[in-house]
């Protein structure tokens, strides 16, 4: 039996021993995109990425590999309000005790009552009242400071958890997949960039200079003998729709060619990237999951998804269906 045993663990143990010494296997694009079904959507990632980066007529160089993101609704989701302006309305109530004036003026009134309804009715000009009330008037340090503040504290109303964990999943396992193929990933948003920049690179790996987005104006001045750069209540910047080509340009300098949006507001970031020399790729999330997340495109006032659909399927771009492409949404989730 003693003979038996050792011939019987002789080759067993040689076996786990040159297993434990060997290279560990290579990441294949489904380990590392494992929060995506095996289906139109991720073939045809994976499809781009393998053409651009292996040797053949699509190769791209890893210095033009950009691939730039809408954030809402592409990376986080954004209802029931964009997760901004929730930011913005949080910073009225916190901000209240300071402009007691506010409890009579409108759109300030709305908000520290509660009244949906009041707030519902606002026109644009109103919400750019409120965000920049709460976004300016302040150092971009203070600022910062006090996105960084919200973002730990601030609570989802549906999930109850923080708002930075209710990025996507497959979305961010897109972003490390790209990573690791010497892509560089930027953010191209419509929403302000020192509050993105303030939990981007945590939730995303993204890092602040390459996060892009609407500004304010800054102005330079010494502050008891220290200087400080100043937001002003004027809007610099309106990164949104066509706005999207143009700070890629300006502050990029290449064109992308991978580009993901959600909604008509990156029809221009997507057509701009479609249209470069070689091999591209453009793509949109489409919210068709009720339960999960949200179901929503045509006729929604926020993240609507109209035009850009339309011609994503004109010209074959990738509409990724959450509700049977994804595995899980978020990551908390379990796949």
């Amino acid at each position: 039996m003693i003979g038996f045993l050792r011939r019987w663990l002789a080759p067993a143990l040689l076996a786990l021993l040159t297993a434990c010494a060997s290279e560990p296997p290579a990441p294949t694009p489904q380990s590392q995109l494992p929060s995506w079904k095996a289906g139109p959507s991720r073939e045809a990632i994976i499809a781009f990425v393998q053409a651009v980066t292996q040797p053949g007529p699509d190769y791209v160089p890893p210095a033009e590999r950009i691939a730039v993101f809408d954030n809402d609704g592409t990376l986080w989701s954004e209802q029931p309000v964009y997760f901004q302006l929730q930011f913005a309305l949080d910073q009225v109530r916190a901000q209240a005790p300071s402009h007691p004036e506010w409890k009579q003026q409108m759109p300030y009134k709305a908000v520290l009552q509660g009244d949906s309804a009041a707030l519902k009715q606002l026109d644009e000009r109103g919400l750019l009242q409120i965000v920049a009330a709460t976004h300016t008037g302040i150092s971009t340090e203070e600022f910062t400071a006090r996105a960084k503040r919200w973002v730990a504290s601030a609570r989802h109303p549906r999930t109850q958890r923080a708002y930075t964990s209710m990025t996507f999943a497959p979305m961010r396992e897109l972003l490390d997949y790209l990573r690791a193929q010497d892509f560089k990933t930027y953010i191209v948003s419509g929403g302000e960039t020192d509050f993105m920049r303030a939990w981007a690179e945590e939730a995303y790996g993204i890092p602040p200079e390459q996060v892009i987005g609407s500004t304010f104006v800054l102005n330079y001045e010494m502050r008891d003998g220290k200087p400080v750069l100043m937001r002003q209540p004027k809007l610099e910047f309106n990164d949104d729709g066509p706005g999207k080509p143009v700070s890629i340009h300006r502050y990029i300098g290449r064109r992308p060619i991978l580009a993901f949006g959600n909604s008509d507001g990156d029809l221009e970031m997507l057509q701009w990237t479609a249209a470069g020399k070689g091999r591209r790729f453009a793509g949109l999330v489409h919210h068709t999951d009720a339960a999960r997340e949200w179901a929503y495109d045509r006729q929604s006032s926020i993240g609507k998804l109209d035009r850009a659909l339309d011609q994503a399927r004109a010209q074959g771009w990738t509409v990724v269906d959450m509700k049977t492409e994804w595995r899980r949404i978020y990551p908390f989730e379990q796949p």
